[in-house]
């Protein structure tokens, strides 16, 4: 048969690039190596619980046109995500809000936090300062002459992670919330992290612990697959193979399938058999437990382990994202893994490194024809959800050029 895409991957970049282009008359035909749809926001009903297999999926955005899209395949609640932060026997509240700095120095005030916060900003900056007295401060600029006096009052950009995030919320908060969360999810020390990973840390002033600011946020009731079933109702899927195993069978076929152009979601290096090297990732794991004989195990969807000590990140009780109130339930948690070939890549790593690789890639995926990359793996960078429909849909619109 004579198809006008075959789409590489049955996630929700992939989906709803499928729907769109079978709603404007194109034939497509979608594959998937997973033995399901859906991708990382695939769940799965254990016990009358959805249970997000591939971690947390809280949908948000700002964006009214996407959310009035999404909400055309499923209903949603009205989940908000406020996450839980444990640290040795502390409890404190996220994202960084007058609840966490009120439990964290036993003030109540916001001018009582911002003075805090600032003091630590400027001890943090004060070490620096010592740190280049001592020799390790920047070279002056050709033609520039410095005196010793001079130099400290010369404070270099953050030289890597730890001092950004000390530059940006002080020791108290970086020591027990950021550290050692940071340096399980990366695998090696913040000081050995580059500075751009933590761009900024929001810090409200507010007793407001919503961790997202958008407007329009929520979990659809039921779970995420009612989208994915409804997008690709349509469309015909294969899953539980890969790309070039695809090929090869349908190339060995009597009568193969024909394709004018390709969507590719997965890995642009896979693609091209990393015959420039491979990209980094970050990898997960995940540790699923049902208990039968308890009802609610953490009182909160979210709870983040920020200790370094404690080997996982967080837990999930996927039950009360829809606001579960039966028997039992169901828990998750989350190991960061160094990714290897063979398992799920979750986050690129987009240092400066890996970053030029990607751009090499992007220039023999640019001269590749019929062949387009798209979605999170694609084009090697991590997405919201509400991004990655968006930029399915602009996708669907460049496409319909073709056809104009």
């Amino acid at each position: 048969m004579k198809y006008d895409y075959l789409i590489v991957g049955a996630g929700l970049f992939g989906a709803v690039f499928a729907h769109e282009m079978k709603k404007a008359g194109r034939n497509c035909y979608c594959i998937d190596r997973r033995t399901h749809i859906g991708g990382n926001i695939y769940t799965e009903e254990w016990k009358g619980i959805q249970v997000h297999k591939y971690g947390a999926h809280i949908f948000h955005t700002s964006d009214r046109t996407i959310w009035d899209y999404v909400n055309q395949f499923a209903e949603f609640n009205h989940y908000i995500n406020s996450p839980i932060a444990v640290y040795r026997d502390e409890l404190y509240n996220l994202p960084f809000n007058m609840n966490t700095f009120s439990k964290m120095w036993g003030i109540r005030t916001p001018e009582e936090a911002r003075a805090i916060i600032e003091k630590q900003r400027a001890e943090a900056a004060g070490e620096v300062r010592c740190a280049e007295a001592a020799g390790e401060m920047r070279e002056p600029e050709p033609g520039e002459s410095l005196s010793a006096g001079d130099q400290s009052g010369l404070a270099a950009e953050p030289a890597n992670l730890e001092e950004q995030a000390l530059s940006l919320v002080g020791r108290d908060v970086y020591e027990k919330l950021v550290k050692g969360y940071t340096e399980k999810q990366w695998g090696r020390s913040c000081k050995e992290l580059p500075a751009f990973i933590i761009k900024r840390l929001p810090v409200r002033f507010t007793y407001d612990n919503n961790y997202f600011t958008d407007r329009y946020q929520g979990i659809p009731i039921g779970g995420y697959m009612q989208i994915i079933e409804k997008l690709l109702a349509d469309v015909p899927v294969r899953l539980g193979i890969s790309y070039r195993d695809f090929l090869k069978q349908n190339e060995e076929s009597d009568r193969p399938d024909t394709f004018d152009r390709v969507l590719y979601t997965g890995m642009i290096d896979e693609y091209f058999d990393y015959c420039l090297g491979e990209l980094q990732y970050r990898s997960l794991r995940f540790e699923e437990e049902y208990m039968e004989a308890c009802d609610n195990y953490q009182g909160n969807a979210v709870v983040n382990y920020t200790d370094r000590e404690i080997p996982y990140t967080r837990i999930i009780e996927h039950k009360h994202f829809e606001f579960g109130v039966g028997k039992g339930t169901v828990i998750t948690r989350e190991y960061p893994s160094v990714w290897e070939k063979g398992q799920e890549p979750y986050y690129p790593v987009n240092d400066e490194r890996n970053m030029a690789l990607y751009e090499r890639y992007r220039e023999l995926a640019a001269a590749e024809k019929n062949v387009i990359f798209g979605g999170r793996l694609g084009q090697y960078r991590y997405y919201d959800m509400d991004k990655v429909i968006a930029e399915a849909l602009k996708l669907v619109e460049n496409e319909q050029q073709h056809y104009r």
